[in-house]
């Protein structure tokens, strides 16, 4: 018996020492892993990391008051060491006015971002994954067509369940296109056997030329490790930046970085607005600011919610209740403002749709019309969302300039809203763009009645 012991033990050593990590480009590290999770080792070329998505999503029962600390606590990714780690991290250093005002951008997603990956056992490097995509500007929008935090090409949201409609798009709204970025790469962690690395290159590049290169590979009897595929630049820089920047807010001391305490609470709250609302209506209802409600509500594209849906807003948690209290006693006529238009010969519904900057479909609802079809003389009521006011046969009325002296913190939309025009008009009537920077001090026309 103590010989077969002996044995056993000798046994179970040397398979220990088979496991110790040979790939120079791949270590792993102890900062890196987070509670209840260990460091992880690679151990040939060929290996792929062990699945990380039923990892502690509790990390504990650690009480925080940083949300950073919180967020450290779930690193669970292997930790990746290449030239491309190297240069990135070398760039954000050089950058640490950037790092700021990125990771200030972050702070009213950040806590819902964290709170729905822990939900679901993920490591919370994910919650950095929108300051490579966009940046944390829920309005970024790509050449290829791709909008919002987590950069939704309109093929792939469509296939992840989020809408876009004249009034609306999803790919913009913080809770919708959080769902549905954490559900794609849930499902990319699945289909590569594990390997966060692979999921979140296919993330970028799509899951068919992610299993192309690694097939490729694994043909030619090559490692199948990510940093070994052979990838499009863009996609073979894509995890470094991240892995670049988690080494950042895990040492931030180490780096000469500091980052700004991001309290560990909700800094919005969703409150159903009981159907379809005015922007301007919820704003005052709410005592939201311009900025606050475009940072959290940038997937309404127009001057009210998608009659259709979803109903709901989200407003700072300090607001919501006083919101929740005045909708509840709103008037159902006080909820959109009306213009009234008298059809002329010739017109369409769709040329006075495009007149006021409604679809055709509110304007039949707002007038119980089942066709298109409009008769010269008749009357239609226009919802005008922001109170604008329009007079019979006319369009929105374009008199009397105003000067509006930009002022710190004005931004297009702002001034817009305030005025009630459109930011389309506003840029019109001052030959710039509706993306230009404004300047402290710049005079803006504006025409109002």
């Amino acid at each position: 018996m103590g010989f077969r012991f002996v044995v056993l033990i000798l046994i179970i050593l040397i398979s220990g020492c088979a496991t110790t990590n040979t790939d120079p480009v791949s270590t792993p590290s102890s900062e890196s892993a987070g509670v209840n999770v260990a460091p992880r080792t690679i151990s040939s070329a060929n290996a792929q990391p062990s699945p990380a998505l039923t990892h502690s999503a509790t990390v504990g029962t650690r009480e925080y008051t940083d949300l950073w600390q919180r967020i450290r606590d779930g690193f669970a990714l292997p930790t990746l060491s290449n030239k491309y780690v190297d240069y990135y991290r070398k760039w954000y250093v050089q950058r640490p006015h950037y790092i700021a005002r990125l990771l200030d951008r972050a702070q009213p997603y950040l806590f819902y971002i964290v709170e729905e990956i822990e939900k679901r056992g993920m490591p919370t490097e994910i919650a950095l994954l929108p300051a490579i995509e966009s940046a944390y500007k829920p309005t970024a929008y790509s050449r290829a067509h791709a909008s919002g935090l987590w950069q939704f090409i309109p093929s792939t949201a469509s296939r992840y369940g989020l809408k876009m409609s004249w009034w609306y798009d999803g790919r913009r709204d913080v809770i919708a296109a959080t769902r549905a970025a954490l559900d794609y790469l849930q499902y990319l962690h699945g289909e590569f056997e594990g390997d966060w690395f692979h999921a979140l290159a296919a993330y970028n590049a799509g899951e068919g030329s992610i299993q192309y290169a690694i097939n490729r590979n694994r043909q030619r009897g090559k490692s199948t490790h990510y940093q070994h595929l052979r990838l499009k630049s863009e996609t073979k820089r894509y995890v470094p930046k991240l892995a670049a920047l988690k080494e950042i807010v895990s040492q931030p001391d180490r780096f000469g970085i500091e980052l700004a305490v991001i309290p560990n609470k909700p800094f919005f709250s969703s409150v159903d607005t009981l159907g379809q609302i005015d922007l301007h209506v919820a704003q005052d209802l709410s005592g939201m600011s311009d900025q606050e409600l475009q940072l959290l509500n940038p997937a309404f594209k127009r001057w009210a919610t998608d009659p259709d849906g979803p109903h709901r807003l989200l407003v700072p948690v300090a607001k919501s209740v006083q919101m929740k209290h005045e909708l509840a006693s709103l008037p159902a006529s006080a909820r959109l403002k009306w213009g009234h238009y008298r059809i002329k010969r010739g017109d369409t519904l769709s040329q006075i749709a495009r007149k006021y900057g409604v679809s055709v479909r509110a304007l039949q609802r707002s007038n119980g019309l089942k066709t298109t079809f409009i008769q010269a003389g008749n009357d239609l009521l226009v919802p005008l969302p922001g109170g604008t006011v329009a007079s019979a046969g006319n369009s929105v009325a374009e008199v009397n300039p105003f000067i509006h002296r930009v002022r710190s913190g004005d931004t297009l939309w702002g001034i817009a809203r305030r005025y009630n025009v459109y930011v389309k008009q506003l840029a019109r009537w001052n030959s710039i763009k509706t993306n230009d920077l404004l300047r402290l001090g710049q005079n803006i026309v504006v025409y109002v009645n």
